[in-house]
């Protein structure tokens, strides 16, 4: 059977979690989904494999239910679609909960009867929340852009101290849970004092993650060899490749991976492998601060997006031309695609100004690559990072993004998508291993 990587090769908000929700609903139908060989089965379970509370992948069904998923895969308004929480997730148990109640609301009341969770996942926890807004109010107008989740801190924190670092598992031994929210706790009031962030009594946390605990199903590392088995399975990656921790414009990025690697290290230690589909949109976004070579204010101003706008913490929703030179190297970086989704071509069929970015002018020269350094040279990365921030774009027409992303990038649209539900997508060519 057909597994499939979706990854956004851009700086995220591309359009995984709709991409993620016609595999699910939609993606068994028809070309542009089997194995080649007559499959037809439809997609078992999403996987979760990086980030955590901070993603805000939008679903719009085609009744008009809207839900911004964070934590459970973008599949789940589809009946039966199951959601597993891979060690590499960061969990946050009290944004679960909202995300399900509102899940609930929407009439999915059995959410969390569909999840299981690795027990080695870290645990976010409200002292982690607070610790990275009080470190970005710190940097002021040198904000990196955070979401104000407490991704960076939990990451961080487990780095400093491995051995203490809450796990979901914790949640099932409510003695040692309860030290370990105690010494983040203790943690960070010494690294914040008068932070001026509300945070909970421990007590209080302690009784919310064990009835997360009572609620979901806690599994080992094993539980994921037989949801490949049971059927086809969608690994849901969150942000974007320009984001990643190590491939990303540092210090801009997140502290998470986001290109197909930890996907591909689950799938390699369950003896099996997936097919890595890219998602890009017609135009380019960025949320946030960091470098943004072919940013156009006019594009901002006139393409809002109604799922997407000013964060306290991200701060502006940013908006230009298709860069095809970000994009290689967003390719270059996770090792290749098979095969791209692109979204919001309807934009592109009623925008004339839109224009292709097919080389830089950068030190001094024209470029159509950047350089990729070794993972974990931030040094390397940083430097890059003031390079992209003098950089200008040599643009080109833009007559048709599906043309020019597959002579330009060298890989075939699959998929393309005309709006936000799965009635507008359309299968191109078989997502497939073959």
């Amino acid at each position: 059977m057909t597994h499939r990587i979706v990854v956004d090769l851009g700086f995220g908000d591309a359009g995984k979690g709709t991409v993620v929700d016609w595999l699910c609903s939609r993606g068994h139908e028809g070309r542009g989904t089997g194995t080649g060989d007559g499959e037809s089965t439809p997609v078992h379970a999403v996987v979760r494999f990086n980030g955590g509370a901070q993603a805000a992948h939008n679903v719009v069904a085609p009744d008009g239910r809207h839900h911004t998923f964070a934590q459970f895969g973008s599949g789940t308004l589809t009946p039966g679609v199951r959601t597993h929480l891979s060690r590499f997730m960061l969990v946050d148990p009290l944004a679960l909960a909202a995300e399900a109640r509102h899940l609930a609301r929407l009439g999915v009341a059995d959410a969390l009867d569909r999840l299981t969770v690795d027990g080695d996942a870290l645990l976010t926890t409200p002292y982690h929340r607070a610790a990275g807004r009080a470190r970005e109010t710190a940097r002021g107008p040198a904000r990196h852009g955070s979401c104000g989740m407490g991704i960076g801190e939990t990451m961080a924190y487990s780095l400093a101290y491995p051995g203490d670092a809450p796990r979901v598992a914790d949640c099932l031994s409510p003695a040692r849970l309860r030290r370990r929210l105690a010494a983040v706790r203790d943690w960070f009031h010494d690294a914040f004092p008068g932070a001026g962030q509300p945070v909970p009594d421990v007590a209080d946390c302690l009784d919310a993650f064990t009835a997360f605990a009572g609620r979901v199903r806690v599994v080992g590392g094993a539980h994921l060899a037989g949801l490949l088995r049971a059927g086809p399975v969608v690994f849901e990656g969150a942000q974007g490749v320009l984001l990643d921790e190590w491939h990303g414009f540092h210090p801009y990025t997140t502290w998470s991976t986001t290109t197909f690697a930890n996907a591909e290290t689950l799938l390699a230690e369950a003896g099996a492998s997936a097919v890595r589909l890219g998602v890009v949109r017609a135009y380019m976004t960025r949320h946030g601060p960091g470098p943004f070579v072919t940013e156009d204010p006019a594009l901002t101003a006139d393409l809002p997006d109604r799922h997407n706008a000013f964060g306290p913490w991200q701060g502006a929703f940013r908006v230009g031309h298709l860069d095809l030179v970000a994009l290689r190297y967003a390719l270059e970086v996770s090792g290749g695609a098979d095969a791209l989704a692109v979204t919001h071509l309807d934009v592109s069929q009623t925008r004339r100004d839109l224009l292709l970015c097919r080389a830089y002018e950068m030190d001094g020269r024209r470029i159509v690559r950047l350089p990729s350094g070794p993972p974990g040279d931030l040094g390397g990365q940083e430097a890059l990072t003031r390079r992209l921030l003098a950089a200008r774009p040599v643009y080109g027409p833009l007559e048709d993004p599906v043309a020019a992303l597959e002579a330009g990038l060298g890989v075939p649209v699959a998929l393309r998508s005309y709006g936000p539900t799965a009635d507008d997508k359309r299968a191109a060519v078989p997502i497939t291993n073959g």
